[in-house]
């Protein structure tokens, strides 16, 4: 394996640094679009009369249809290139919002619903794929892990600024939507079809990808290997000892996670005075972002006092996370929970670059989108998987054990990474 230097942004070429920058740009701007609507996603179903078991099946659809398409697109960006699979990805984003702005009927919701998986599974593993790269290019034999930390950081406080402004746009401009016949969340879809429109343009102008060949035969072979690139990053996957402890490791993470994710709010909201309950959890919701982001600018230094052994600092941040969440599950006041939650989140921020940093130095260029689609589908099953379990436990016991028993995957995908460091990683 080569030697990586330690990174350093003021030693790197004028070339780096902005490739870096322009990356943080763009992941702000896209998560920022999202964020928007994540605010207020369940208010608006309920606004267009959906029930709590039509707004379960809505993002089921989200769910099935993003792991179905998963590893095909991403096969799909390694053959095609991934910057015009991407501009794809946002024109299936404006679909979406476009027909969930246009009614309040339940099937063209779940089309809606369907446009948004479409597009998550056209994102995934495409930008993410060139931005690492590039990067190689610019910056050889140079530590990835902290540029990916920069990029996380941006990612999640682009999603925390967009989640603040989606909750804020239909207080403030709700009354005025009701007026010309939206409803009062529609300001922050509209917002998101605007900014969108702008990561469109942004993409178009300051993502500089080399063209690959886009005419018809272009596309029909790139579709026609699809099958095989997935089958050779499945053989990878299974044959690379690496990439098979790590994936694992990432399925119990997000089996642990997941629920905490989904059922905070529900969880949280006793704890509050009715009357100002909900504004209460859309501050936590935006927190958990900024948290996430602050974890996620903290990894390149919680990388450096492990000295750059990701393995180590997964395993580290995974047993640590294990022990916060036990701890969160614990707490009956709102102070302490959001006290604990806090450090639950910035957790989470820290524990993402360390396992992009193993993979990547696993897979060659040609298979780095797909091995990220078929990161993310591993990731989605074992988060729905985490999902059943923990309220089937939350049911007969309640939350807190779920959260409990979900740390224990935690602590096991901690001993999982633990046998990675053998291969200096």
């Amino acid at each position: 394996m080569t030697t990586e230097t330690e990174f350093s942004l003021a030693t790197l070429t004028d070339t780096a640094r902005r490739h870096i920058r322009v990356f943080q740009i763009h992941q702000f701007l896209d998560r920022f679009a999202m964020g928007l609507t994540v605010a207020v996603v369940a208010l608006a179903l309920a606004d267009r009369g959906m029930d709590l078991v039509q707004i379960s099946l809505l993002f089921g659809i989200y769910s099935l249809t993003t792991m179905v398409l998963e590893l095909p697109f991403g096969g799909l960006a390694d053959n095609i290139g991934r910057k015009p699979v991407f501009l794809t990805a946002i024109v299936a984003s404006l679909i979406s919002l476009l027909l969930f702005l246009a009614t309040r009927d339940f099937y063209v919701l779940a089309l809606s619903f369907a446009f948004i998986g479409f597009g998550r599974a056209l994102r995934s593993g495409t930008l993410d794929a060139w931005f690492v790269e590039t990067f190689k290019v610019v910056a050889p034999n140079v530590d990835v892990q902290p540029a990916l930390a920069k990029a996380q950081w941006a990612n999640a406080l682009g999603l925390a600024s967009g989640a603040v402004w989606g909750g804020l746009l239909p207080d403030v401009l709700g009354e005025v939507a009701t007026r010309i016949g939206f409803g009062i969340y529609d300001v922050s879809y509209l917002a998101s079809i605007s900014v969108m429109s702008g990561v469109f343009v942004f993409t178009v102008c300051a993502i500089d990808e080399k063209p690959r060949p886009m005419n018809a035969s272009a596309l029909m072979h790139g579709f026609a290997s699809v099958p095989a690139v997935i089958r050779e990053a499945g053989f990878l996957a299974l044959n690379h000892p690496t990439l098979s402890i790590l994936l694992a490791a990432l399925a119990l993470f997000l089996m642990a996670t997941n629920p905490v994710e989904v059922i905070w709010p529900t969880h949280a909201k006793p704890m509050l005075d009715a009357g100002y309950a909900n504004t209460v959890i859309g501050v936590i919701t935006a927190t958990y972002f900024f948290s996430i982001a602050f974890g996620a600018s903290l990894s390149p230094y919680i990388s450096r006092f492990f000295k750059r052994r990701h393995a180590m600092t997964l395993a580290a941040t995974f047993a640590c996370l294990a022990g916060v969440q036990i701890a969160l599950a614990v707490q009956g006041g709102i102070i302490g929970f959001v006290t604990v939650f806090v450090l639950y989140s910035m957790i989470l921020g820290v524990s993402e670059t360390p396992a992009s940093s193993i993979l990547h130095r696993c897979v060659d260029d040609r298979q780095r989108s797909t091995m990220l689609s078929l990161r993310s589908l591993i990731q989605q099953l074992g988060a729905a998987l985490g999902l059943v379990l923990a309220g089937a436990v939350a049911e007969v016991y309640a939350t807190p054990m779920a959260w409990i028993v979900g740390a224990v995957f935690l602590f096991t995908g901690a001993i999982l990474s633990l046998v990675l460091v053998k291969q200096q990683i």
